[in-house]
């Protein structure tokens, strides 16, 4: 392998990095956030339809990120 591939590899590596923290920070911030709702006596019920919505969002952030820089 040149040198030149092995630069980006290392950029790709970076960015999976920083990907799996951002990832992880923002997991633990909705854990978090729940949480403090069922500490105030909230219940929590997901149904189905939160899970297509919640789906949905998720796919829609990752088009968005995927297409940054075109």
């Amino acid at each position: 392998m040149n040198s030149e591939n092995q630069e980006n590899h290392k950029d790709y590596s970076l960015y999976i990095i920083l990907g799996a923290i951002l990832g992880a920070v923002t997991g633990a911030g909705a854990g978090f956030l729940l949480s403090k709702r069922l500490e105030e006596g909230d219940d929590f019920q997901l149904t189905a339809g939160d899970g297509i919505k919640i789906g949905g969002s998720i796919i829609a952030f990752l088009r968005q990120v995927s297409s940054l820089g075109k």
